[in-house]
């Protein structure tokens, strides 16, 4: 352990409450190693600050959709790009629109227009997105795909007799035909898209809502995400928060987000969880 940091023992799940877990998430070679000498690997921390104890009993699990469940940037930027060329504009590079997902459809709009229009007003606004909605209908479907791990892990947590929700921001229309594409509906009791309720993430009302819907405290639902959305939302809320490394979180690094863990992939949660029983 070095200095108030420990490292999460992977055989128990277990963390003292209040200390920070620190997670290898991705490898880079070094780059001052000496020529000849043996590879030295990095492995970057991200640090965890949990709030509950290990393993954490739980009613349900709520999951985002882009950059959790599925890999939909691909036919987001493409959309993107093609609202811009029918205003005459040049398209932008995909990985600039990749940090634009996060909070809807209309911030996303907003930030791709941003270049060449300055700050869109409501009405302009409003125009833009329903121009890139009719874009993207065109193409939502077309390569967006579950992340790896995702099947097996909705399969070993509802094995494990949890109860499953998909909580996004994205628009309904667009996200029930995607969960079907990707077989992964029949896998939710609950779907809460980004119009279904008054507030979207980060703000708690759909986690709040998802209480009610499973007849449970928010303490007893888990929210699994790849941003700080997720994030503030579960804390508002008062759920834990479990974080993916391979998301979108708006092109901010993940690095110091409030999270009780930062996990691999869906599976590995299952490490750090319990079935709550009855009251």
């Amino acid at each position: 352990m070095t200095g108030d940091v420990e490292t999460l023992d992977s055989s128990t799940g277990a963390a003292p409450g209040g200390i920070a877990v620190e997670m290898p998430v991705d490898i880079g070679s070094q780059a001052d190693a000496p020529v000849g000498a043996e590879t030295v690997v990095k492995k970057p921390k991200l640090r965890a600050k949990p709030k509950f104890t290990f393993p954490i009993p739980l009613k349900a699990v709520l999951l985002d959709l882009d950059g959790t469940l599925l890999d939909t940037v691909g036919d987001i930027a493409a959309a993107a790009n093609m609202m811009r060329a029918s205003l005459g504009f040049a398209p932008l590079d995909p990985a600039l629109i990749k940090t634009f997902v996060g909070k809807g459809i209309a911030n996303l709009v907003a930030k791709t227009l941003k270049d060449t229009v300055g700050e869109v007003g409501p009405t302009a606004l409003k125009v833009a997105v329903a121009n890139f909605e009719r874009q993207y209908e065109k193409c939502f479907r077309e390569t967006s795909i579950a992340f790896p791990g995702v099947v097996d892990g909705l399969n070993a947590l509802r094995d494990k007799g949890f109860r499953l929700a998909c909580v996004t921001n994205k628009a309904e229309k667009f996200t029930l035909p995607l969960l079907e594409k990707a077989g992964l509906s029949g896998y939710f009791d609950l779907t809460l898209s980004g119009d279904a309720l008054p507030e979207k993430k980060p703000h708690p009302l759909p986690l709040q809502h998802a209480a009610k819907f499973f007849e449970c405290s928010t303490a007893e639902l888990l929210m699994i995400g790849d941003s700080v959305n997720d994030a503030e939302a579960a804390r508002a809320a008062g759920c834990p928060v479990f974080i993916v490394p391979y998301g979108y979180n708006e092109g901010q690094e993940l690095r110091g987000l409030d999270c009780d863990v930062f996990i691999d992939d869906i599976p590995a949660a299952l490490k750090f969880v319990k079935l709550a029983g009855p009251h």
